[in-house]
């Protein structure tokens, strides 16, 4: 991660995180398949006694068929019991392959529940967490973690069952065969039991850094990979740091794979050699019992002994692994059920009610006196918004003005509660929106932002998450209210294009009238526009500009100023300045009412400030407001210090020869000279002879 001291972020994470009632909280996710537990428990119960008859039969082979004390091989009841045996052992394979049935269907249902689980909450989330946490990380929460728990879920449960009853059939049945054979197998055990838990603990360890390296290489993938990640890496030739990157963590990501692997490995050797050795001993200690004539072994005895003897190595060993990979999974059912254990900071009070229920009139929104401070921000810093309060009634066209950094967007992002006020209230309908239902309020809203977001899908489909249930017919109208119909319409698929990743087939005006052709689908009694056409050109401006009013029509709609034709018209313009509100007014207002088209008048909010020394105009503001395209040069964008560590972009600086923006000027000098101008010379088109267009 730039900027972070990875090694004690990597050594912070190797703790895992402390869980109260881990273990009980991974059993209740076993709660709603009780039934087919029950019934895999028997299948496990059965095959298991099933695996220890054979070893007790083949004693009677050798005792009584075989070997009998008469000297006479018995073949009747030799071939009764080689028959009875391989019935067994059908029995067991059919067993068998019906339990891991069952296993695998419960575990994987376990499984993709605590998927869907997680990825259920992690949508509950408020927005800000998703903006202080990397996309790599929650990805890598939500596939590393749950995919490396998924071996335990599908198989550990009828692992240990199964082993379980099987060591305790297998030693029952060594002691039927001889007590004292039995306790020489049985002294092995105590060290093994105790080198396995000390090499859990560092499993354990190793999984835990192992899984955070998996969420690093995931995050750089996510980062790099993207479209937007690759023409960054491509626009500043980066794409060998990035590699490197990426190699980097790939190498600590082997390392530490290698690392999980090769532990433990020298304990089950051990394990193997010892128990492997089993029986050499077993002879050994038979011959001296029969050599010192201790007692009578029979070679049945001898034989059935070591084969049980050998079947408890298997379920020995297999619950020892389950052991290290029980250890070794605790971190990351810890990582997973962190996150489940996370909190909205924004929840439905017990009581909410719905916006058609609130008081006051639909598409109302009031703010009284709202404070808001970031959650991360610290408590030294101003507020992003302080004392903040204006009315938009239903209907009414409210846009806010300023420059960047003052709290624009945060108003907006208030309205819908998609952050909550510090302080204050924000009425939505005449209801203070924590009483309302949030997504009752999200119902009612329909926001347009300056960053479009487009699934890798057809244009149908994008159109349809507005409104899952939409006709074609309602689709077509949608767009045709958005100036994009006539586009969709001359693509070769029409309406079931692909638009790519992020929407990168289509350019930024069609991307953004798909956008509004989204919210007008919806159809929603309030809108909001954060700076909808800043990012475009002057022609696709105005064709957006156009779909932009259709939409808000008769609807409330608060907009993020960024040009001036998108307030010249508004019922009331805010100026925001270090999130207070410090003038409003309609634009003639804010100007003072100034009728000079050229802009020379003595609005209160120009009065004193001194010319433009290049078109002898006062000075304006930079982004608040703008002249109309084509009266001065377009402006280029440079970095706004003020705006650095918040995420905007920065402020348009004129180019030379036009107006330069002064230390606390708030709005643009154009006049209503713009609403006068030739529709085409806002296009940024200049007027040929009898008012046709040309090209400017």
């Amino acid at each position: 991660m730039r900027g972070v001291d990875e090694a004690a972020l990597r050594r912070q994470n190797a703790e895992a995180p402390r869980v109260p009632d881990l273990g009980r909280r991974v059993v209740a996710l076993f709660r709603p398949y009780r039934g087919r537990i029950a019934v895999t428990a028997l299948l496990v119960v059965v095959g298991a006694a099933l695996g220890v008859v054979p070893p007790l039969v083949i004693q009677r082979v050798f005792d009584e068929a075989l070997f009998p004390p008469g000297g006479r091989v018995q073949l009747p009841l030799l071939a009764w019991l080689v028959g009875l045996m391989i019935g067994l052992y059908v029995l067991s394979a059919v067993v068998g392959v019906v339990q891991t049935w069952f296993t695998s269907n419960i575990g994987n249902r376990v499984t993709g529940d605590l998927r869907v689980r997680m990825f259920e909450h992690l949508q509950s989330m408020e927005l800000g967490f998703f903006t202080r946490t990397k996309t790599g990380v929650i990805q890598s929460r939500l596939q590393n973690d749950v995919g490396g728990v998924s071996g335990v879920l599908t198989s550990t449960f009828t692992s240990i069952l199964g082993n379980t009853v099987t060591v305790i059939a297998s030693l029952v049945a060594m002691v039927l065969i001889d007590w004292r054979l039995t306790l020489i197998a049985l002294v092995i055990m105590p060290p093994l039991v105790i080198v396995q838990r000390r090499v859990g603990q560092v499993r354990a360890r190793i999984a835990s850094e192992t899984q955070q390296s998996l969420s690093e290489l995931t995050a750089i993938t996510q980062e790099t990979l993207s479209v937007s990640g690759i023409l960054l890496s491509k626009s500043f030739n980066r794409q060998r740091t990035e590699s490197a990157r990426y190699a980097d963590e790939n190498r600590n990501q082997v390392r530490l794979q290698v690392r999980q692997a090769m532990s433990g490995q020298g304990f089950f050797a051990v394990v193997h050699v010892l128990m492997a050795s089993v029986p050499a001993v077993i002879y050994l200690v038979a011959g001296l019992i029969m050599a010192w004539d201790l007692g009578t072994i029979t070679a049945g005895a001898i034989v059935a002994f070591t084969t049980v003897q050998a079947r408890l190595l298997q379920p020995l060993t297999s619950l020892m692994r389950v052991a290290l990979e029980v250890q070794t999974s605790a971190a990351l059912f810890a990582r997973i059920f962190e996150y489940l254990d996370l909190r909205p900071a924004i929840t439905d009070a017990p009581d909410a009610i719905e916006v058609e229920d609130a008081p006051g009139p639909l598409g109302r929104i009031e703010f009284r006196d709202v404070v808001f401070r970031y959650p991360d921000a610290s408590g030294q810093t101003r507020p992003t918004l302080d004392g903040v309060s204006f009315v938009a009634e239903p209907g009414q066209q409210v846009a806010f003005v300023g420059p960047s950094g003052a709290g624009k967007t945060t108003v907006l992002y208030l309205t819908p509660r998609l952050y909550e006020a510090s302080d204050g209230a924000v009425l939505f309908a005449g209801a203070d929106v924590r009483r309302l239902r949030h997504e009752s309020i999200i119902d009612h809203v329909g926001i347009v932002s300056q960053e479009t977001y487009l699934f890798h899908a057809t244009i149908r489909d994008n159109l349809r998450y507005a409104k899952p249930d939409a006709t074609d017919a309602e689709i077509e109208q949608a767009c045709r209210q958005a100036n994009i119909h006539h586009i969709i319409a001359g693509f070769e698929q029409g309406y079931d294009t692909v638009v790519g990743e992020r929407g990168y087939r289509l350019s930024g005006g069609e991307k953004q009238r798909i956008a509004i052709a989204r919210v007008l689908l919806k159809d929603p009694p309030v809108l909001l526009l954060d700076e909808a056409t800043s990012a475009l050109d002057t022609v696709s401006e105005r064709i957006v500009q156009d779909a932009l009013e259709a939409a808000a029509r008769g609807r409330t709609t608060l907009t993020i100023a960024h040009r001036l034709s998108t307030v010249i018209d508004a019922d009331v313009i805010h100026v925001v300045e270090a999130g207070r509100i410090v003038e409003s007014g309609t634009h003639s207002e804010l100007l003072g009412g100034d009728p000079d088209p050229r802009g020379r008048g003595g609005g209160r909010l120009t009065r004193g400030r001194p010319r433009c020394r290049a078109t002898s105009r006062r000075r304006v503001s930079g982004p608040a407001l703008r002249p109309p395209a084509g009266r001065r040069r377009a402006p280029r964008r440079t970095p706004d210090p003020d705006a650095r560590g918040r995420g905007r972009p920065g402020a348009a600086r004129p180019s030379r020869g036009s107006c330069v923006r002064a230390p606390r000027a708030r709005l643009a000098a154009p006049r209503a000279a713009a609403r006068r101008a030739p529709r085409a010379s806002r296009r940024g088109m200049r007027v040929g002879p009898r008012g046709a267009p040309r090209p400017g």
